[in-house]
């Protein structure tokens, strides 16, 4: 990039206004010039609330290279807020500070607008200017609500797979996105990847890199992943609500533990480099900007008086896998009761909310499979000891919270398994009783695990032994909700590949179940 003289103010009294009203950093180019369009990562929306949303971006003219082509200095970017798609009623406007500490990222809290109603945000800076993205308020708390649809998407390998499922996400213009987690894999890039039945697999394109480790490591896969112009296309359509599962970090990590028994002081510093990262490179608000190792990502947004959304983390605080996490082999472990999910102010939290919560229908929006499915047909019993599933008394108590509402109207949505799921919630899978407590509908992943098939048949077997399990897939895709006072319908929609770009995708399954009756789950 490009300067001179005119366009470099220093010291601390240049003016210019940011998210987290910090003073401007002592070098500031308020007028820059760049050699290359600054924007190519995107635009994005999130966090949305009854009067704003999160505007984000990040600029980077050489998005891999490991100063991403900025110079150390603080960038003016100037952000406008618009009533209509073609920006001819702009109803707000600012200057933001991108900061070379947060990755010259933006993170713009919108606040003022109206309730429930779309808008259009776009960003300039110097003479450049980005797409533009549309963004959706949330209702003013307990208005009615007739309807809201949104869409549920993550699991995104970018090695294994084109992100055109994406591109029909966007298409959808949904109320907003949930995403689940895995945003990226942590890898080091790879040509071939091991199918399981399938053999050994050629990916269809590789990330940069070796394994992450360091922030410029994270930022630079980060970069690879949000350059996907289908991806980009899913953002500027709607506010995404951005949980992380654990490939945003490491795979399987929990609490203070990695998946290679590093030292937990050691593997701090990575975790401090991908919360940095991940914040950096999502529409995040400043309560969620990380503080050391810890990040504060569990919080809730109320769509009038139809839907509470309770967004959870169930890696942060979580105790260890029972039985070192092996697949496939009985663990008297999972009794444990000093195990933990949620840890304790978050379960805390979500009690505290489902007990005053008076909509109709509350969700918890999640990342691990509450179904406690029998994963050995016939005999021994195993779980997925990643899953709630490996922590009976944890799942025990938050079950037994929504069976004490009475209401059956709670709905939980998870991804990670790589394959679509519905089915019912009882408290002990074993043994169902008479009336499931709630639903669970699984989505399957954008592309990790390839094209996949329509049923494998491990998981057919897995249903016969498992009644709760209602209707299971196997391709890749992503879910949407319309969620009415009286019904749920959840469609899910797959595509036909990933391995080759421009997948057609079809709604593969519509399931429905009826406000106050978990037992009326049942194909549409």
């Amino acid at each position: 990039m490009e300067t001179t003289r005119r366009t470099l103010l220093r010291g601390f009294g240049a003016a210019a206004v940011t998210a987290f009203g910090f003073l401007p950093a002592a070098r500031v180019l308020a007028a820059p010039v760049f050699r290359d369009y600054p924007f190519q990562l995107g635009v994005a929306a999130g966090d949305p609330a009854p009067d704003g949303f999160v505007i984000w971006t990040r600029l980077a003219t050489q998005p891999l290279e490991i100063d991403y082509g900025m110079p150390a200095a603080a960038i003016e970017v100037n952000w406008e807020v618009a009533a209509d798609e073609r920006f001819r009623d702009v109803v707000q406007t600012g200057t933001a500070l991108a900061r070379p500490e947060l990755g010259h990222s933006v993170h713009v809290e919108v606040a003022g607008l109206q309730p429930n109603r779309p808008y259009w945000y776009r960003f300039t800076s110097g003479r450049e200017r980005s797409l533009w993205g549309r963004a959706m308020t949330l209702p003013a708390p307990g208005q009615p609500l007739d309807r809201v649809r949104f869409g549920i998407a993550g699991c995104q390998h970018y090695e294994q797979g084109y992100y055109t499922a994406h591109r029909h996400l966007a298409a959808e213009e949904p109320d907003f996105v949930f995403c689940y987690g895995d945003y990226l894999y942590e890898g080091r890039s790879n040509r071939v990847w091991n199918g399981g039945e399938m053999g050994p697999l050629e990916n269809v394109r590789q990330y940069e890199g070796d394994e992450l480790y360091t922030l410029g490591d994270y930022r630079r896969r980060y970069a690879q992943t949000k350059m996907d112009t289908d991806l980009q296309a899913a953002h500027a359509a709607a506010p995404w609500f951005m949980t992380w599962d654990d490939h945003e970090i490491d795979n399987n990590w929990v609490g203070d533990i990695d998946q290679d028994g590093t030292p937990p002081a050691i593997f701090a510093l990575r975790k401090q480099s991908a919360m940095q990262a991940y914040y950096e490179n999502m529409p995040l608000r400043a309560s969620s900007m990380p503080a050391g190792t810890r990040m504060q990502l569990y919080r809730q947004a109320r769509y009038g008086d139809l839907l509470d959304l309770n967004l959870l983390d169930t890696r942060q605080y979580r105790s260890d896998q029972p039985c070192n996490d092996r697949w496939g082999v009985p663990c008297e472990a999972i009794d444990r009761r000093d195990a933990a999910v949620l840890g304790g102010t978050q379960e805390e939290w979500l009690m505290g909310r489902l007990r005053a919560s008076n909509a109709r229908w509350q969700v918890l929006a999640q990342q691990i499979m509450m179904m406690d499915l029998d994963r050995t047909p016939g005999e021994p019993r195993t779980e997925n000891l990643d899953s709630w599933a490996g922590y009976r008394e944890p799942r025990r108590r938050v079950l037994e919270a929504v069976r004490e509402q009475s209401r059956g109207n709670v709905v939980v949505l998870t991804g990670d398994e790589h394959q679509n799921y519905a089915g019912e919630l009882h408290i002990d899978g074993k043994a169902p009783g008479p009336r499931p407590i709630a639903t669970e509908f699984v989505s399957t992943s954008i592309t990790s695990g390839g094209n996949g098939i329509d049923q494998r048949g491990d998981t057919v077997a897995i249903q016969q032994e498992n009644p709760q399990l209602k209707w299971h897939n196997a391709q890749r895709g992503y879910v949407m909700c319309e969620v009415t006072p009286d019904l749920w319908t959840t469609q899910f929609r797959t595509i036909d590949t990933v391995t080759d770009r421009g997948g057609e995708m079809r709604t593969r399954m519509t399931m429905t179940v009826e406000n106050g009756r978990p037992e009326s789950l049942t194909e549409a």
